[in-house]
């Protein structure tokens, strides 16, 4: 039987999660998936990779929430340690639900895991109902271009989707602008490898000086930021929806460049900044290439 971490599996019962009698719930999340998930995670996190979250205060205690987030290291290891900070650390805890790349679910046994554990297949129907259940969103906006960049471009910003606006303007849900700091350090990613990835069923398989993309013992931070609504119900043009969706850039990007600056003071006694100095400033990949 796989080890459960005592801690883990408080956690899980304190969930706020219309759970069964056999522990599950109506999307089909299983407590005993997730007591081996999490044990699995809170290694990395506590043991491997040493997370320090900074301002999970602002993620509301219940209702429909979305993390919005950057991508920072050759995989999603961001989204990973965000839904563990969330579980782990948060009190109450709450399930941080992703939406999963396609190609992950079909790939062999990770579509039941996943969606075991609340990560399901990245649709538009599927996000509408998981807020309007009043759950917890996690959206990486970069997308896959996120993922890719190489390592001198890991705190840069690459230009984000516009549906994560829409949709939470659609189902009235207030954005935590989220920065990762550290998993560029952690997996390091020297190229990307888009020809063995379509081979494998993957957009790219990145490559680190070590060749394959797994991490290296390192402390990385999470900044989650006050909360941001906007007024409107999704259906604004264009213009509007990618204005909104600046601002959500720019508190994102000013949490990096907070991040970092932290990092190399080694200086993490500082609040937070105030959402109010956000400035669209933080470089993009482009700029850095």
């Amino acid at each position: 039987m796989a080890f459960i971490d005592p801690h883990v599996a408080a956690q899980i019962e304190r969930l706020e999660l219309p759970f069964n009698r056999y522990g599950l719930d109506p999307y089909g999340i299983d407590k005993a998936y997730l007591r081996g998930f999490f044990s699995f995670l809170n290694f990395f996190y506590n043991k491997w990779l040493t997370i320090d979250a900074y301002g999970i205060e602002n993620v509301p205690e219940r209702g429909r929430t979305m993390i919005v987030g950057n991508h920072s290291g050759g995989i999603a290891l961001d989204g990973g340690m965000i839904i563990a900070s969330l579980m782990l650390d948060k009190n109450p805890p709450r399930l941080a639900q992703g939406m999963a790349e396609i190609f992950l679910n079909n790939t062999p046994f990770a579509s039941t895991v996943l969606s075991r554990v609340g990560q399901f297949t990245g649709l538009p129907e599927h996000a509408v109902r998981l807020l309007n259940d009043d759950r917890l969103l996690m959206v990486f906006p970069e997308g896959a271009r996120g993922t890719e960049k190489l390592y001198p471009q890991r705190n840069s910003l690459v230009r984000f989707g516009t549906g994560f606006m829409r949709l939470a303007l659609q189902t009235g849900t207030p954005i935590v602008p989220t920065a990762f700091i550290g998993g560029g350090e952690a997996i390091p990613t020297i190229a990307n490898l888009y020809r063995l990835g379509k081979l494998v069923g993957a957009p790219y398989v990145p490559v680190t000086p070590w060749i394959a993309p797994l991490p290296r013992p390192t402390n990385c931070q999470i900044y989650y930021g006050e909360s941001m609504t906007f007024e409107g119900d999704g259906s604004e043009e264009d213009s509007i929806i990618q204005g909104y969706v600046e601002q959500v850039k720019a508190r994102i990007g000013q949490l990096i460049e907070f991040g970092v600056d932290n990092r190399s003071r080694r200086d993490f006694s500082r609040p937070i900044p105030d959402s109010a100095d956000a400035v669209a400033n933080i470089p993009s990949s482009e700029d850095l290439a």
